[in-house]
């Protein structure tokens, strides 16, 4: 810990006690301040400081407490500000496993929050779009249609809570309408039996309210961009659920938090932590929880990490990493990084 400190003459009847009560601090805290900084042959052993000429003394010392409080007034609140988020992020992620190449996938997110007076929540209104894989604009059919109906119901507004929870959708009907409105157009680009097919089953899913909004929460993306704001005072281990395949079943993390507030204008808020439910890989990937586990257990390790500046409050910069191994072997590996 790095301080600015003075050399003070030691007078008759000063103790360690009586110059550190002036100062605020212990005397065992002034004892151990000294210490650090001076030659060994001027350690300080006594309370009584006989043959102590001179201590080193701190100019503005600071209780761990006030350290802490310090650090909380840097960090986002407890309950989401409206300013936490920036309105347009640039999200790239990439998607690893051992039996295919890399994927890399580029997008930008447009985030909006306002308060709705009639309900008393916040609304968030969320928009992906410009999507690039491995720097290319998808023109293979399979991933033009899938981006054309995800696009076709953007933007999707959510329920948000002030803790930074999205509770669920503010009008889920409007987005079946709004799929069903654009279907023609879609159709009369996309032909043919698989093109419908497609557009069904694409139907049927966003009609299923419960089955759309685990689609969307189960993403990296969500879980990274979406934090909840206690998250940011956590000072000991806690558990936190996780989806690690997304629409399967969220698992049991335990977690850790530290800080880094070396930057003027920023702190950054790292999250680890590791799968400690028992579940097979195949339970994650069929997203359902077996009777008897036939393998053995899944293990799996998350990182989060918040770049927020101190004065405004708001997200910079979020990166993550999700990654399982089964049986020592490294299964699969999701890194996102989300910047201005």
């Amino acid at each position: 810990m790095e301080m600015d400190f003075f050399e003070y003459k030691v007078r008759h009847g000063d103790t360690l006690q009586s110059i550190s009560s002036r100062l605020g601090m212990t005397g065992e805290e002034l004892k151990l301040f000294h210490n650090n900084r001076c030659k060994r042959l001027d350690t300080v052993w006594f309370e009584n400081l006989n043959g102590v000429r001179h201590l080193f003394v701190p100019l503005n010392f600071k209780t761990e407490k006030q350290i802490e409080q310090e650090k909380k007034k840097m960090l986002p609140p407890s309950q989401l500000p409206n300013s936490f988020f920036l309105p347009i992020y640039h999200i790239s992620e990439t998607f690893e496993n051992p039996m295919e190449n890399p994927l890399v996938i580029d997008y930008t997110v447009q985030v909006g929050i306002h308060r709705d007076r009639t309900e008393n929540h916040d609304i968030m209104t969320f928009n992906q779009k410009d999507f690039k894989a491995n720097g290319r604009t998808p023109d293979d059919k399979a991933g033009s249609l899938s981006l054309a109906c995800m696009e076709s119901i953007m933007p999707v507004n959510f329920s948000f809570s002030d803790t930074g929870n999205i509770a669920g959708f503010t009008d889920h009907k409007s987005i079946i309408e709004k799929f069903q409105e654009r279907r023609p157009d879609l159709e009369e680009f996309f032909t043919g039996d698989v093109s419908k097919m497609y557009f069904d089953t694409f139907q049927d899913n966003i009609s299923d309210g419960e089955y759309l909004l685990r689609q969307f929460r189960s993403t990296l993306l969500f879980q990274t961009l979406f934090p909840k704001m206690d998250w940011f005072h956590k000072r000991s281990t806690w558990s936190e659920k996780f989806f690690f395949i997304q629409n399967s079943f969220p698992v049991q993390c335990l977690m850790e938090a530290e800080y880094e507030d070396e930057d003027p204008d920023y702190i950054i808020t790292v999250l680890k932590g590791k799968i400690t439910d028992l579940c097979s890989l195949q339970e994650l990937k069929r997203g359902v929880r077996f009777e008897e586990m036939a393998e053995e257990p899944v293990s799996g390790e998350i990182s989060l990490q918040y770049t927020t500046h101190k004065h405004h409050k708001n997200l910079s910069r979020a990166e993550s990493s999700l990654s399982l191994w089964h049986e020592d072997a490294l299964v699969q590996k999701h890194n996102i990084t989300i910047t201005q």
